[in-house]
């Protein structure tokens, strides 16, 4: 079982910056690919980043490449999603998820609780 908790969200304005994290317990951190999700009002979930168990590799949605960049640290249990130059269209709430596949026992999936981004225009 891994708890993620995110935090870093907030109210910005149009071109600012914010810094995400994504705290996780547990030990086994590091086995974990992980990402970042977003879900606007009105609208489902969409994929943000993610990045693999050892931060070697990375994916970005196109909307959020050039601006944002995922990372991890596997000694702290924590990964972050650097946001610059946002936009009004970044506003969401921002969902961490933790995935891995075990053989013999399937995949497991978790998610946060998610964290508020607003960007005013």
């Amino acid at each position: 079982q891994v708890q993620l908790v995110e935090s870093g969200g907030g109210l910005v304005q149009a071109g600012g910056s914010l810094r995400l994290s994504c705290a996780a317990s547990g030990r086994t951190f590091s086995s974990y690919a992980m990402g970042w999700f977003r879900q606007a009002p009105g609208k489902g979930r969409e994929f943000v980043a993610a990045i693999n168990w050892s931060g070697a590799r990375t994916d970005y949605a196109d909307s959020v490449k050039g601006r944002f960049t995922i990372s991890r640290d596997n000694a702290k249990n924590t990964m972050y999603l650097q946001m610059n130059e946002l936009k009004p269209e970044d506003t969401a709430v921002y969902y961490c998820n933790a995935i891995r596949l075990r053989i013999g026992v399937g995949q497991e999936d978790f998610w946060g609780q998610g964290t508020q981004v607003t960007v005013s225009s």
